[in-house]
This record gives C-alpha cells, sequence and structure tokens, in this order.
C-alpha cells in the first residue's frame, strides 16, 4: 500500500527549534527525504537570532524548552518590526492536554502538530503554512 503525501511544488527552507538532539536529527531527515531543508536552533534565543539573519519559509518550534519556551519565542517573534514578524510557525509538543490547537492559533501559532511527528501531518501543516491563502471568495477585482 503506498502512502499519498502532500506535494509542496518547491524546495522549502525549515526553521526547527528543538532543545532535543533526536527531534532534531528525524525532522532533518524527514524533510530531506521530500527535498526541503532544515536549519536547526536549540533554544528559543538562537531561533530569533536566525530568524534576523537568514530567511525560512517556516518554522517548526517545540513549545516546552528550557529558559524560552516556544510560546515566548513566539511572542517574540511577532513584536519583531521585521518580515520575519509575520513567519508561519507551527507548534509541536507531545503535550496534548494542556492546550487545545486553536489554542495556540491564539497565541501566534499558526498551525500545531502533536508529537511524535507523523510524516504526513508534519508535511500537511507545512504545505498550509508554506501555501499563500487563496484570495477570499466573490472578490474579484476588474480594475482598469
Amino acid at each position: 500500500m503506498s502512502q499519498s503525501y502532500p506535494i509542496i511544488g518547491r524546495s522549502l527552507v525549515v526553521l526547527h527549534v528543538d532543545d532535543d538532539p533526536m527531534n532534531l536529527r528525524v525532522v532533518e531527515e524527514i524533510l530531506g527525504a521530500f527535498g526541503h531543508r532544515s536549519v536547526k536552533a536549540t533554544s528559543g534565543a538562537e531561533a530569533l537570532t536566525r530568524l534576523q539573519e537568514q530567511t525560512f519559509d517556516v518554522v517548526l518550534m517545540d513549545i516546552h524548552m528550557p529558559v524560552m519556551t516556544g510560546i515566548e519565542t513566539v511572542a517574540r517573534l511577532r513584536a519583531l518590526p521585521g518580515p520575519e514578524h509575520d513567519i508561519p510557525v507551527i507548534a509541536l509538543t507531545a503535550d496534548v492536554v494542556s492546550r487545545r490547537p486553536e489554542e495556540y492559533r491564539g497565541l501566534g501559532f499558526n498551525d500545531f502538530i502533536a508529537k511524535p511527528i507523523l510524516v504526513s501531518g508534519l508535511l500537511e501543516a507545512i504545505k498550509r503554512a508554506a501555501e499563500p491563502a487563496p484570495p477570499p471568495a466573490g472578490r474579484i477585482s476588474l480594475a482598469s
């Protein structure tokens, strides 16, 4: 039986923020297998620095990290004045009890993935985050 994965249509550069080296490696392998490049950051502070130095298509953000949590990191990111302010950020956590996915969206995340990460779920979330939103229905402008 063949597994179907979403087609993103281009190679992406993904910032993956996690304090666990094994999680970083697993996601790097998954993304690499589908033609995407993973850049690693092991803390919120490192992620904020990388976001100001390099352009990324999507950020995968662990929630539970020491010193600065993923939630604190996203709050700081969203407060920045530069273009990195609007980058799509996907929350990653094994804690599916404390908050519902909608609550993460309310905290500044664009999407949510539960750990352990399923390949199909990861790729679907990245596809949703990386693709531009379609124009609202019924709002076609015929400017001359």
